[in-house]
């Protein structure tokens, strides 16, 4: 694999929920769209709205009150009591008026004209994927690569992590358990990507370091993808080290998902699929490949610590 040297990316974590979905069968997708484009027109899709007569309730944005602490700001107080940030309103509404558009030509342009489908899937839901990526917000496993709505079952976390069975209940397993026990997923998908800045943390931490922060609570799940990436990549520099390791971790979430004896058993009898994805942000690349557990199984105590791919390849 070729080897760049990426640009050190700052991003603030985002942390997903899981809503409560009643399982069942589904028929099949029967329709095939493309996501809405982020860049659209604000002002064209409202005329293209309201030409055509969509009933939509208004809603009036409330003036923000600004307490005397809030964000820091060294700013002049015309009372005690706070005074009302019009600027900030106004951005506020600007905000959310790009988003009410957003989602009302997805109304249009998605769900009436696929009707029956989404009100199916209001009722039921049968993904043959479970999607474990990162909360990095340039990595939208829909948007990048084309899932539908019902289609991929998702949780999001910091570095795209899976911990092991022995560490006990997260979120991510939680979800693992629900996807593969009762949703009956047939793919299990871990996207790693470029630039990560979980993976940049994690390869600056100290070995014996007891920081209490939660981002480095969750990061010591991976400890192991930074000791084999520091071995591997040792004569290279900081940031091809870290992209050594966004590769390794993805590894390591597939090795711990065998630690799971339900994950395990889906294996065996091979009604289960696990994979690795990495997107690269630079090159708009996407490396995929899938876990060969049977020789996995074969080959456990060598050198690679048992673990065999197959079916890699990368989509450019």
């Amino acid at each position: 694999m070729g080897r760049l040297i990426r640009p050190r990316a700052c991003w603030s974590w985002l942390f997903s929920e899981m809503a409560a979905i009643r399982p069942t069968l589904i028929h099949k997708n029967p329709f095939l769209v493309s996501s809405f484009s982020v860049g659209t027109n604000s002002l064209s899709m409202k005329e293209e709205i309201d030409d055509n007569h969509m009933e939509v309730p208004s809603n009036r944005n409330h003036e923000l009150e600004v307490s005397r602490n809030s964000l820091g700001l060294a700013q002049e107080r015309s009372s005690r009591m706070g005074v009302k940030n019009v600027a900030q309103v106004k951005d506020a509404d600007k905000v959310f008026d790009e988003m009410k558009m957003r989602f009302l030509s997805f109304k249009k342009h998605n769900y009436l004209k696929n009707l029956e489908h989404f009100q199916a899937l209001a009722e039921l839901q049968a993904p043959k994927f479970m999607v474990i990526s990162c909360v990095d917000s340039r990595v939208c496993p829909s948007n990048i690569l084309g899932f539908q709505p019902g289609e991929a079952f998702t949780v999001r976390n910091v570095a795209n992590i899976v911990p092991s069975w022995e560490n006990g209940p997260t979120e991510t397993n939680a979800a693992l358990e629900f996807a593969v026990n009762t949703l009956n997923v047939e793919n299990i998908l871990v996207i790693g990507h470029s630039s990560c800045a979980g993976i940049q943390s994690l390869m600056s931490m100290e070995d014996d370091a007891t920081d209490s922060s939660f981002v480095h609570k969750w990061m010591v799940n991976a400890k192991v993808a930074k000791l084999r990436a520091k071995a591997a990549a040792a004569h290279l520099n900081f940031d091809q080290q870290c992209k050594h390791c966004e590769k390794e971790s993805i590894n390591l979430s597939l090795k711990n998902l065998m630690t799971y004896p339900w994950i395990e058993e889906r294996l065996k009898q091979e009604s289960l699929a696990v994979h690795g994805g990495y997107y690269d942000f630079l090159s708009c690349t996407f490396e995929k490949w899938t876990l060969d557990y049977k020789n996995t199984c074969k080959a456990a105590g060598d050198d690679d610590h048992g673990f065999q791919i197959k079916n890699q390849s990368v989509w450019c």
